[in-house]
């Protein structure tokens, strides 16, 4: 069975930190479907790109994702933080012992929850009194136990290759990266 990820696309989300992992998710063979948090098909992000997304929240069954991939941007972490439905996805997902996925900002919305009490956890410069209970890390991704956080935009395709990790192994991700003459990291 292919793995799943629901990314969830809130207006005002940091573009290339969605789309740079979900490509590179894709690439993996994850069937990655973007998730409408709007209420509209098509989801604006903070730099005026036009988002179609794949389905919206309320069509969606977040219960059959395997993880659930927060980008961050503003104002759309902060759409993401006030979305009681996403809320409780989370903790669904958390409890069932499925992924969660947050980049830059939102983080954030985890640590709202939560979610990263004595987790370490990483997230965009001046969130990190957002990430209640955490250990705070600089590093680029980290993943602790089903959650894995990263700092920013310029970890995004770092995020995918963790998660295509985590989902589908290392030698597919190993691959992936290789394809994409990827040798940053």
């Amino acid at each position: 069975m292919k793995a799943k990820v629901y990314a969830c696309v809130a207006e005002g989300l940091e573009e290339v930190e969605c789309l740079a992992a979900v490509d590179v998710m894709i690439r993996s063979g994850i069937d990655v479907k973007l998730i409408s948090m709007s209420g509209q098909p098509v989801v604006t992000g903070s730099h005026g790109i036009k988002i179609v997304t794949d389905m919206l929240w309320e069509d969606s069954q977040p219960g059959e994702a395997d993880c659930i991939f927060l980008p961050g941007g503003m104002p759309g972490t902060k759409h993401l933080a006030e979305h009681k439905g996403l809320a409780e996805a989370l903790e669904q997902a958390l409890g069932e012992d499925r992924r969660v996925a947050a980049i830059c900002a939102a983080p954030s919305v985890l640590g709202g929850l939560g979610f990263l009490r004595g987790k370490k956890a990483t997230c965009y410069p001046g969130f990190e009194d957002s990430l209640a209970g955490a250990e705070y890390t600089n590093q680029g991704v980290i993943t602790d136990g089903l959650i894995t956080t990263a700092r920013g935009l310029g970890y995004a395709l770092d995020l995918g290759l963790e998660l295509s990790r985590l989902l589908v192994g290392q030698e597919t991700a190993a691959k992936v990266k290789a394809s994409i003459q990827y040798d940053q990291v």
